[in-house]
């Protein structure tokens, strides 16, 4: 089984305060348990059963599996944002894929303070929250490093230039 599996209590409002322990879904677990079993034919019985159940918990909704690309595109939607409850995706995953992303810019403008209002393609809404200058205007097509910096913070990059802190809005 190569996916990894993950409960739906990641939904139910409130539970991105908590740090979860990552354990098995009770429906992968007992899956897991039948290879405990010597006997063939019961041990055959115990996973026909089991991935009944699997499969009843998914078309449920009670439990949801995701593969590796599914998830890598999870945490590049949710990049950026303080969602501790997303460290049950973290299994496998390496570091350097979740301290910077590369994206492109969709549409920048600058507000009433002169700091940038950058948005992304396919979603992300940035704001600058420092004074720092951009030599060259982010245009549509620039391309935008993100990377994670000190103490919850982010640096941004367009096309190369000096980084400006930003702040994920939306």
């Amino acid at each position: 089984m190569k996916r990894l599996i993950v409960p739906l209590l990641l939904a139910v409002p409130g539970l991105a305060l908590a740090q979860p322990k990552v354990s098995q879904a009770p429906a992968v677990q007992a899956v897991v348990d039948c290879r405990k079993i010597g006997d063939g034919v019961q041990r055959l019985a115990c996973f026909d059963a089991a991935a009944a159940k699997l499969d009843d918990a998914q078309a449920k909704g009670d439990l949801v599996s995701i593969d590796r690309e599914q998830r890598r595109t999870l945490r590049r939607e949710t990049f950026g944002f303080a969602l501790p409850s997303l460290a049950i995706f973290d299994k496998g995953a390496g570091a350097v894929e979740d301290s910077a992303q590369t994206f492109k810019v969709d549409h920048a403008f600058t507000d009433r303070e002169g700091r940038w209002q950058i948005e992304l393609v396919g979603g992300g809404f940035w704001h600058q929250t420092d004074s720092n200058s951009l030599l060259r205007d982010p245009k549509l097509g620039s391309t935008a490093l993100i990377k994670k910096g000190a103490l919850g913070s982010f640096d941004m990059k367009v096309d190369g230039q000096a980084s400006i802190r930003v702040k994920r809005e939306r």
